[in-house]
């Protein structure tokens, strides 16, 4: 059934209660037609609970867009929602990257995660290529999508919406992986759910490394906004050796602040029974926060971005196949994925909406009973790096 206003409805009453379901809630696809975002094709999604969020067909398929009731969930960075034709990956050192960096979720990968680096090309056999040269986090986040279907699919009473797509990162002579990714939101409800396939088309074994950047902006993330997880132990922190200098923790959020300088914690997560592990923000005052649920075996690490810059004022939740010292720390320990032709990697990630005091306590009730992190919000720093197993 589908609850709707206050009421539960079957498929009969929702189709008795308007000429179509578009009066309450469905999947659209436009472009936009202006600035740095010209031309890119964009689903909007709006499920009837108050909750609306956007779909970059031409950037991946990541989510830009996020509201609830009218109160913002996903960040926009001054960069925008730029255009793919007008990146430039290698530029600025590697760090163009960082000019089309915006929206609720940016997919970092297929191959690379993390900062710049040069990685051996020996596995693609090419006398030429002596080395595969990476910028930060990676191509896949600003190469446009293949849309396969999108819509409404109805489940006897129940309705989801749904996208499907395809984005190919390839070039001769070298990789040739595959993101299939299928978003589902189920009518009524104030989620949904991200459906990852990572396949290697290819014939040359490749490496994969993979990463979603979340980002929460105001106003979920507000002075005094709670940062919730399952924190076994805090393995490391950008800022270790000036650790309390800006005097931000872990746990509770500032306010904007004037050339405040990114932090980045990576947290050893607990999980459930269930290999699930869920970290949220949460504004108390607002009764309002957003979670984000992963499995622990697809994404075995974890890291928190602070970047509370004054215009740049954002948080993120970063789920990583890696730890974050990336490809090289990877290969040493041996922790590094190689996909074989047709081989893949599968990642599904759930993203909610907390709405009201009680949905909140039960999010921290939940997480604390996974584990209780760290009481201080300068956590003690373990230097321990658990073993990715399964590699």
């Amino acid at each position: 059934m589908v609850e709707l206003y206050g009421a539960t409805m079957s498929r009969h009453d929702v189709a008795a209660h308007a000429g179509a379901l578009s009066q309450f809630a469905g999947v659209r696809l436009m472009t936009l037609g202006d600035g740095l975002e010209r031309g890119i094709r964009m689903l909007e999604f709006r499920t009837g609970s108050g909750l609306r969020f956007t779909v970059l067909v031409d950037r991946a398929f990541d989510v830009a867009d996020c509201e609830y009731r009218g109160a913002a969930i996903g960040w926009h960075s001054p960069a925008g929602f730029r255009n793919p034709a007008l990146h430039e990956y290698e530029g600025e050192g590697g760090l163009a990257w960082l000019r089309s960096f915006s929206g609720l979720m940016v997919t970092c990968g297929l191959d690379h995660i993390l900062f710049m680096h040069a990685d051996d090309a020996a596995q693609y056999h090419y006398v030429h290529r002596k080395s595969v040269d990476s910028s930060i986090h990676g191509r896949v986040g600003t190469i446009p999508g293949k849309l396969q279907s999108y819509g409404e699919e109805w489940r006897g009473d129940e309705c989801w919406l749904f996208c499907e797509g395809l984005v190919q990162q390839a070039t001769v002579f070298g990789e040739d992986l595959h993101l299939i990714r299928r978003i589902e939101a189920r009518v009524g409800s104030s989620e949904f759910v991200l459906r990852d396939r990572v396949v290697n088309h290819g014939f040359y074994r490749t490496p994969h490394m993979f990463l979603y950047h979340i980002n929460i902006g105001h106003p979920i993330l507000a002075e005094g906004s709670r940062y919730l997880a399952p924190i076994a132990h805090v393995p490391w922190a950008s800022h270790a050796d000036s650790y309390r200098a800006q005097s931000v923790g872990y746990r509770t959020m500032p306010a904007p602040t004037i050339n405040f300088h990114e932090q980045v914690w990576e947290h050893a997560m607990a999980a459930d029974a269930d290999g699930q592990i869920p970290v949220a923000l949460v504004n108390d005052r607002l009764g309002l926060g957003f979670v984000v649920e992963t499995n622990g075996a697809e994404f075995p690490c974890q890291y928190e971005w602070q970047n509370f810059h004054a215009g740049h004022y954002a948080l993120g939740i970063e789920p990583s196949t890696n730890h974050v010292f990336g490809k090289p720390f990877a290969r040493e320990r041996n922790e590094l994925i190689w996909l074989e032709h047709d081989e893949e990697r599968r990642y599904t990630t759930r993203f909610a909406v907390l709405d009201g005091a009680a949905a909140i306590a039960a999010a921290e009730q939940r997480i604390a009973a996974i584990a209780v992190q760290p009481a201080d919000a300068f956590a003690q720093i373990s230097g321990r790096w658990d073993t990715i197993a399964g590699r």
